[in-house]
């Protein structure tokens, strides 16, 4: 969820079932960063997913509106803490890591500027006019601004290739007439 719908990780955590509707593929965001609200659509993937979870989860405990969606196996909220140690404990064993020391290791936030990266990249080998997108991008991401989102958009190799080879093209077009 972090990954695919660039959700912080409290914002997931405060999900209830009332804010999920994997009928429509949307998730309700409520009053998260600088107390504003926005809705997320789901990808296929990322929706089927949940369906999965959404399944064997209400199986167990129902379907109360104000439930939290992600629970622990005795119906508690998944607490950030626990989520954090989760994370921390598949890094290790995926063998994820970077030089520098603990405080320099891959973070649950990374997920999220992951994600923002991701979705660039598509957009650039997709063909899609940046300009008109970013600004949906920062809403998608609850950002006020689009500055605050550029904060997001780490220079990967991946993401600078794409950037390249747009503006080669570009280059071409404009020089070759």
């Amino acid at each position: 969820m972090l990954y695919g719908a660039c959700l912080r990780h409290g914002e997931a955590l405060r999900l209830t079932m009332q804010d999920v509707n994997l009928d429509e593929a949307v998730l309700h965001v409520h009053e998260s960063k600088f107390y504003k609200s926005r809705l997320v659509p789901l990808g296929a993937d990322l929706n089927s997913a949940m369906r999965t979870y959404a399944r064997q989860r209400n199986q167990r405990f129902g379907q109360a509106p104000a439930a939290p969606f992600f629970c622990f196996r005795d119906g508690r909220p998944v607490t950030q803490k626990a989520v954090c140690k989760a994370f921390q404990r598949q890094r290790v064993l995926a063998n994820v890591q970077r030089e520098g020391g603990a405080s320099c290791q891959p973070r649950l936030h990374d997920l999220r500027h992951s994600g923002a990266v991701h979705r660039l990249i598509a957009w650039y080998r997709g063909g899609v006019e940046l300009q008109l997108l970013l600004p949906q991008l920062a809403t998608y991401l609850g950002h006020i601004d689009l500055a605050s989102t550029q904060r997001y958009l780490t220079l990967t190799p991946e993401l600078l290739n794409e950037a390249g080879t747009r503006f080669e093209t570009y280059f071409l077009e404009v020089h070759h007439e």
